[in-house]
């Protein structure tokens, strides 16, 4: 797993520009099932044909990653920009970041005051001035933060974009692993869910399926400062009930754990008091479908050193074949 992974962290793919990351995992999943499509909004749609008749069962994974558009440069060659998903400016802060056309430089605040908004923070690429700056990039350019993988002790791995990398690793590796299913599979790798989970909704529309299973992150009480909720690192896949934006199937949920308890997967049950995922849209897709989602635990989302438990992310693939399978 941790070698997909590092594949998959590789490729940019700021919400809106996953291009790059879209190739790579086309060429991962395409082994794996009968076709494999993009749809207009840039969803990767892979397709595992059932019998006829058979329910259609949608997995989803975002493909993309919080990051950063160009908006202009100042007088001195400081690249201004806007923000694509929820950034914490304080765990950015002089980091290095990458362009998409291999451009480097460093977020430094632009004001004296501490801040939580993309005004109040600038990146130094070493331009000497507005057209300097310019030249070297373009309004509209996507950046991130540098892409990194390292391996701890444990078993646990931390770097950047975990998430949803994770997610695209387990669906990828499920496909791989998984034997007959009684349903018509998707797995469908989506964007822009960063920005408001639009990628997932279009492609439920197209799909309209009869259950719906996101894979994501989700964050763990198991930290200082975390808020306090019951998943851990270590404690197995997480199986949401509820979060800001969404309340699972509880016929869903049951099954799910079910299958958990049936296949001897260790498992933990979410409820994420704050953010959300592809579930809320694939759910209300249509006449809506029965939906859930199957969580990685994950500490310090949204930074740049995200924290997993291989265990947990082994424990989420079994918990996927099992639904796949039936």
């Amino acid at each position: 797993m941790y070698t997909l992974l590092k594949q998959l962290t590789a490729p940019l793919g700021v919400s809106g520009r996953e291009d790059g990351i879209r190739r790579t995992i086309e060429r991962m999943i395409e082994p794996y099932v009968d076709e494999v499509s993009t749809d207009a909004l840039g969803n990767l749609i892979a397709h595992k044909r059932g019998g006829d008749g058979a329910q259609r069962l949608m997995l989803a994974a975002h493909m993309d990653e919080i990051g950063f558009y160009v908006t202009d440069a100042d007088e001195n060659g400081m690249v201004r920009f806007s923000n694509a998903g929820g950034i914490h400016y304080d765990a950015v802060l002089y980091d290095e970041v990458v362009f998409e056309n291999g451009t480097r430089g460093v977020i430094v605040p632009a004001t004296s005051e501490k801040a939580s908004s993309a005004d109040s923070y600038c990146v130094d690429i070493g331009a000497k001035s507005r057209a300097d700056a310019l030249r070297r990039v373009r309004t509209g350019d996507t950046f991130a933060v540098e892409k990194s993988l390292r391996r701890l002790s444990g078993g646990r791995i931390t770097g950047r974009p975990i998430d949803d990398r994770i997610g695209c690793a387990i669906l990828i590796e499920a496909a791989r692993r998984a034997d007959v299913s009684p349903y018509d599979v998707y797995y469908v790798f989506t964007v822009q869910e960063e920005v408001g989970c639009r990628g997932s909704r279009t492609a439920a529309f197209g799909i309209m399926p009869d259950i719906a299973v996101a894979v994501d992150v989700t964050g763990t009480g198991d930290t200082p400062t975390s808020p306090k909720m019951a998943v851990k690192l270590g404690g197995g896949a997480a199986i949401k009930i509820k979060d800001n934006s969404v309340i699972s199937d509880p016929a869903l949920v049951k099954r799910m754990t079910e299958i958990a308890k049936a296949r001897g997967i260790k498992y933990q049950l979410e409820i994420l008091t704050r953010g959300g995922t592809d579930t809320s849209s694939m759910q209300a897709a249509g006449a809506g479908c029965s939906a859930g989602c199957i969580s990685v635990p994950t500490r310090y989302c949204h930074t740049p050193h995200e924290m997993i438990d291989l265990s947990d992310a082994e424990a989420c693939v079994s918990l996927a074949l099992g639904i796949i399978e039936g």
